[in-house]
Formats: C-alpha cells, sequence, structure tokens
C-alpha cells in the first residue's frame, strides 16, 4: 500500500465533489436506474453510486482493489445500512464463476485498471448470456486537437486522479464482443478540458 493510493482515498470525495454536485450524480442515478437482478459493481471506490440503486436489485456485489478504498466503502456500507457485499478484488481477476450476474456496473473505473481490455473480457465472463454492462467512463476524445491535448497531458492525470485520461474504452467494449445497445457521448461536468470527453451507455452480452 503506498502512501499515494491512501492519499487519493482520502481526497477523493473532495475532489470529486463539485462535479458531483454539478450533475455527475445525475449521471449516474440515470444510468443505474437500469440495474436489476443480481448486480457487480467494479472498482467501487469510496461507494458513490452506493444508494442509487433501486428495488428491483436482488443483490448488490461490489469490489474494490485499493485497501485505501476498500475501508471507505466498507464503512460507507456499514453506515447506510446497505446489503451489499465488498470484497477487495481487481476487475481484471474477478473471483466468480462464468455467467454469475445479471448487470456489470462500471462508473469512472476502465481509465485506472492496470489491463483494460483484460478487465472488460472478466466483466463479459461474469455476466449471463444476455446480460449488460451498464458503463460510464471519461474516454479519449474523437476530436484530434482534443485527444493530443489529452495525451499531452496524461501524464499529470496520472499523478493527480491515478488514471489514464486517453483511453479507446468505447473500442475495447466492443472488442470485447459486447454489442452497444444504447450510447451517449456527454461531458464530465466540472472537469478540465482534457478529462471531460465521457460516454455513458449499456453494453450487452450475445444471448
Amino acid at each position: 500500500m503506498s502512501l499515494r493510493s491512501s492519499f487519493f482515498a482520502l481526497t477523493y470525495d473532495r475532489q470529486i465533489a463539485k462535479a458531483e454536485a454539478a450533475g455527475l450524480r445525475d449521471m449516474r442515478r440515470r444510468l443505474l436506474a437500469g440495474a436489476a437482478g443480481q448486480v457487480i459493481e467494479v472498482g467501487a471506490g469510496t461507494g458513490a453510486n452506493l444508494l442509487l440503486y433501486g428495488q428491483g436489485v436482488e443483490s448488490l456485489t461490489i469490489t474494490e482493489p485499493q485497501p485505501p478504498m476498500l475501508r471507505r466503502l466498507e464503512r460507507r456500507v456499514r453506515e447506510n445500512g446497505s446489503a451489499a457485499k465488498v470484497l477487495r478484488a481487481p476487475a481484471e481477476d474477478l473471483p466468480f464463476d462464468d455467467g454469475t450476474f445479471d448487470v456489470a456496473v462500471s462508473t469512472l473505473v476502465l481509465c485506472g485498471v492496470d489491463d483494460q481490455p483484460r478487465a472488460v473480457r472478466e466483466l463479459r465472463r461474469v455476466l449471463r448470456p444476455g446480460g449488460r454492462l451498464l458503463f460510464l467512463e471519461h474516454v479519449r476524445s474523437d476530436d484530434l486537437a482534443r485527444a493530443r491535448l489529452q495525451d499531452r497531458m496524461n501524464w499529470l492525470n496520472r499523478i493527480v486522479v491515478c488514471c489514464d485520461c486517453n483511453r479507446a474504452t468505447l473500442s475495447t467494449i466492443k472488442q470485447a464482443g459486447f454489442t452497444v445497445t444504447q450510447l451517449e457521448h456527454t461531458a464530465l461536468p466540472k472537469a478540465p478540458k482534457f478529462v471531460s470527453p465521457a460516454i455513458m451507455g449499456v453494453a450487452t452480452t450475445p444471448a
């Protein structure tokens, strides 16, 4: 456990508070309205999505690989009386059988995993046939000039928020065998220009 990861966990909620108030929380709420059945959320961080799941969710499993974040997540689950099951696991190596879940959720996670293609393949693996991936991710811009800016500034993004701002995440989702059925190109509120390009949507596994 590094000092950097501990500091990031300590300050994460404060770092993202303005974005949440300016619309990010509403984006999360809209996305999670589609969650139902057996649900897994990967990289749950400090639990920003926890209270946004509806009554259609029969069970909720949430994972987080970093111990400092995990401790805060566990505390939030206890404080809110949630029945969610929390465990430490990276998105690239989920300890579940094939076809365990109906829905997988990834919000601002695939920018920071060590191996994005592997993580997305794992999400597909643990979903049942016809299962859905609900995603909200900041991504590499389709605008060439902004994409170049993202490339130049990615080193800073890595230092400040421990992730890459220039990943072609939508392509990774498609290459893993998902079919994207809903897609919204949007922007993260209150985010720097090189971080703001984002996508939100639904992808399904083959039935």
